[in-house]
């Protein structure tokens, strides 16, 4: 069964299909793919993460975007993460990540499939209009992001800006999508202590985060968002919500000093259900996640 709904994300996304907007029937199969209702996608379960990881390689080589295992070795164990390359022969590089595995025996739809469907929306799109785009662009998917890895230097994020480092790469910023698909246009959202007097109430908005030296690019998401007109993108360069929000690999780059943004709808500060088992898609609303997607595909073509 697995073989043949593969084979129907494959036929489906590479014909020629020239709309350059998200659509919701593809992020659909991609959550097909990514949360499986047997296996849960955790650092116990070394063969559940590798069928995804493998999933998503072929899935963005359907694309025509190169991939790569990064493997390391952790507990006497590999995991990996995928590195895939669109090559657009420019000079500069934007990185743009997410990470795959789930805490505990968790769908992790919201954290996050959403992320990883997300990422793969906007690979697609980026792959149809490579001639517009003025960077190259490497999308990184990671493994052991979440506990008992978060915040060591087993995290797969940490693994691969580390990388990024020692190969001296010098980068236009880095991008990571990390829960992106609960909203609610209700009094819900909660923030860090005095940020709730400056913020909406209501849970009806993206957030794009960065340190101080991110502010262009969280400028330029939520200047092409609102270009857009479909939703709300709040912006918020604020060191004390950056590091309450250290659930991402976000901060992993930014030891780095790379300029670095995060992505998302604020996870727990927002989402009741998150990283507990009612983490599930029908929570979910994708057709505001393709608006996400369409405002970092807008981003990532401007110069």
């Amino acid at each position: 069964m697995l073989l043949l709904v593969t084979g129907l994300i494959g036929s489906s996304l590479s014909t020629a299909n020239t709309n350059t907007r998200a659509q919701i029937s593809h992020l659909e199969l991609f959550f097909s793919q990514i949360m499986s209702v047997d296996e849960f996608r955790n650092y116990k379960n070394v063969k559940e993460l590798n069928r995804v990881s493998a999933w998503i390689k072929g899935q963005m080589q359907r694309f025509g975007i190169p991939c790569q295992f990064q493997v390391y070795v952790v507990n006497s164990l590999s995991y990996r993460n995928v590195i895939c390359h669109l090559n657009a022969q420019a000079k500069t590089k934007m990185v743009m990540g997410t990470h795959y595995d789930v805490f505990s025996d968790r769908y992790g739809a919201d954290n996050n499939a959403s992320g990883v469907a997300g990422l793969l929306e906007t690979a697609r799109l980026l792959a149809l209009q490579k001639s517009k785009l003025k960077h190259e662009i490497e999308f990184a998917f990671y493994t052991l992001e979440e506990p008992p890895f978060f915040k060591t230097e087993h995290m797969g994020s940490y693994i691969h800006a580390k990388s990024l480092k020692k190969k001296k790469q010098k980068l236009k910023g880095v991008v990571i999508l990390d829960s992106i698909g609960y909203f609610d246009e209700n009094l819900v959202q909660t923030y860090p202590v005095g940020l709730k007097w400056i913020y909406p109430d209501h849970g009806n908005f993206i957030a794009a985060i960065g340190h101080l030296t991110s502010t262009g690019m969280t400028g330029d998401y939520c200047t092409a968002m609102q270009s857009l007109n479909r939703l709300e993108c709040q912006r918020f360069i604020s060191p004390t919500f950056a590091q309450d929000m250290n659930f991402s690999g976000y901060l992993n780059y930014a030891k780095f000093n790379y300029s670095t943004m995060l992505i998302t709808d604020t996870a727990h500060y927002r989402n009741p259900y998150y990283n507990t088992e009612l983490d599930t898609l029908d929570k979910l609303d994708l057709k505001k996640m393709t608006y996400v997607i369409d405002g970092l595909v807008e981003m990532a073509l401007q110069p």
